[in-house]
């Protein structure tokens, strides 16, 4: 017996054996079993995601001979007739073969006779939008007052190019793109059924790289499991794909997070050794930094079986919020253009030179030039001053050893946070607190009820923890909620700069230069988009 795909060996034959789409199943399933039937459907989605699949489904559950549900028996002749492609009353048609309008005239002569053997006599035209516009037209009388015993099942990955009228005549389910869990977990599925092994790993590559689309999975599966000789295993995956290795995009990011050119060029070298699609290795290096932020800014949201969580964890502490943020958008921008560079790895290459160039360094103001071909000066520790900002998260930053501040006994907070080595959501917090009492080592602060999402016990806890170390003993911390008159530091911040603002936009409106264009083009000075430089 000939090999039949897997594709096309474990298509769903009934509702309950689809994967997601539920939003779509739900209502065919309602509109079957109560027997509100309309008679124009149309399925849109991107390709492989069951529009077809879920069509020939739901004209089964029409014709089958145990009567109209939303589960057909599967074993009748309707049924076994149109899960085998041969049911005279299922009439399939390529609409991007029959564009003509005398295709679609042909196909309607038949429309007023009852149906042959089945209940329904279905019209399944699938990428509808190739029609031509006379076909359309041939098509709308019939479409919008068809016989009792005619239904009209379309299927389109373009519905913006439907006609208005056609669009206004059918029930429209938009079919999604499916979740990469759900793809990866069906494979697995369905090679356990054929009793092949396989890593979940190289299932999640797949997954990936199906885009959405289990029809695509499927098939790359088959080409895996011909790849690797009967055991789908993730070196073999990756080097069916061309992915990259993710050890080789973390060692890209380490490099970046170091600052060293020299580093992400051998790490891009080491990469290029087996060949890899450079487009799919930026892809990739995007993903990671989008980790690398969840974990900065959220870190309860990221994923417990991220392959590389350890490492993403580790990256979120070296590399400042602002780098990655940064890092992220000029990747996005040079994945657009990259199949612009005359050698694509080339073009990959100066994306991450890129990333280090713009990359915002505290650079002594009386240190010399540096001349071509001399490496960059490491990165300047941040200074304790009242402009520092730390880097956003939601722990104390990491650090070796830190000098304890000189304490008078007053309740100087404003400084103090300034001092505090906190990052994201626990900065947030000290942030907008004020000092309302201090007794020794006992801390009273306050928390306006606008804020009040702020606080819990674990972050008062290692607010309390981090005061202590900064000051060089135990501390008592309590924290309330409600209203601050004293000015916290958020406040003092955006004073300052409101007020660095305001000085910015009044130099700019007494440079000459300025008032020379004003007058010479009649030009106006958008206030909005000055922004100043300290």
């Amino acid at each position: 017996m000939s090999y039949q795909v897997l594709a096309r060996k474990w298509r769903p034959r009934s509702f309950g054996e689809m994967v997601g789409q539920t939003h779509v199943l739900q209502a065919l399933i309602n509109a079957l079993d109560n027997e509100r039937l309309h008679h124009a459907y149309l399925f849109t989605g991107t390709r492989g995601v069951g529009k077809t699949t879920v069509a020939r489904i739901f004209a089964k559950s029409l014709n089958c001979e145990q009567g109209v549900s939303a589960s057909p028996c599967g074993r009748c002749s309707a049924c076994t007739e149109i899960d085998e492609g041969r049911f005279v009353d299922l009439i399939e048609v390529d609409a991007a073969s029959r564009t003509k309008v005398e295709d679609t005239r042909e196909l309607l002569d038949n429309v007023q006779y009852a149906p042959t053997r089945g209940r329904y006599k279905v019209y399944l035209i699938d990428e509808v939008h190739m029609l031509s516009a006379h076909s359309f037209n041939a098509l709308l009388k019939t479409l919008e007052e068809p016989p009792p015993h005619v239904k009209f099942l379309l299927a389109t990955t373009d519905p913006q190019k439907l006609p208005a009228t056609v669009l206004s005549r059918c029930l429209q389910f938009n079919l999604k793109r499916l979740p990469l869990d759900l793809i990866g977990d069906h494979l697995g599925h369905l090679l356990e059924k054929e009793s092949i092994e396989c890593e979940p790993a190289a299932l999640r590559q797949l997954a990936r790289a199906a885009d959405g689309s289990m029809r695509d999975a499927l098939s790359l599966l088959d080409q895996a499991i011909a790849y690797s000789g009967g055991r789908v295993a993730e070196a073999e995956v990756r080097a069916m794909l061309g992915t990259l290795d993710q050890g080789q995009a973390l060692d890209v990011l380490r490099a970046l997070a170091a600052g060293d050119a020299a580093a992400v060029l051998g790490a891009v070298a080491a990469a290029a050794e087996r060949a890899p699609d450079y487009e799919a290795m930026l892809a990739e290096l995007l993903g990671l930094l989008q980790q690398i932020a969840i974990a900065q800014q959220v870190p309860e949201a990221l994923d417990e079986h991220l392959e590389a969580r350890e490492a993403v964890l580790e990256l979120a502490q070296r590399m400042a919020p602002e780098d990655v943020q940064l890092y992220y958008q000029i990747g996005l921008i040079g994945r657009r253009d990259l199949p612009l560079a005359p050698d694509l790895r080339g073009g990959l290459e100066m994306v991450l030179l890129r990333m280090l160039a713009f990359r915002p360094q505290s650079v002594a103001a009386d240190a010399p030039p540096r001349a071509a071909g001399q490496p960059a000066p490491k990165k300047a520790a941040p200074r304790k001053s009242a402009t520092s900002r730390p880097a956003a998260g939601d722990t104390p930053a990491a650090a070796p050893a830190r000098a304890t501040v000189v304490d008078d006994g007053s309740c100087d907070w404003l400084t103090l946070v300034e001092q505090l080595p906190l990052k994201g959501v626990l900065r947030e917090l000290a942030m907008n607190c004020a000092c309302r009492e201090r007794d020794g080592d006992r801390w009273l602060l306050v928390i306006d009820p606008a804020h009040e999402q702020l606080l819990n016990a674990e972050r008062q806890k290692r607010l309390a923890q981090c005061l202590g170390e900064q000051l060089g003993r135990q501390v008592r911390l309590q924290i309330e909620v409600q209203g601050v008159e004293a000015v916290t530091p958020a406040q003092q911040k955006r004073r300052q700069a409101d007020e660095r603002q305001a000085r910015a936009v009044a130099a700019i409106e007494r440079d000459p230069n300025v008032e020379a264009i004003q007058k010479a083009f009649d030009a106006t000075l958008h206030r909005e988009s000055i922004r100043p430089l300290d």
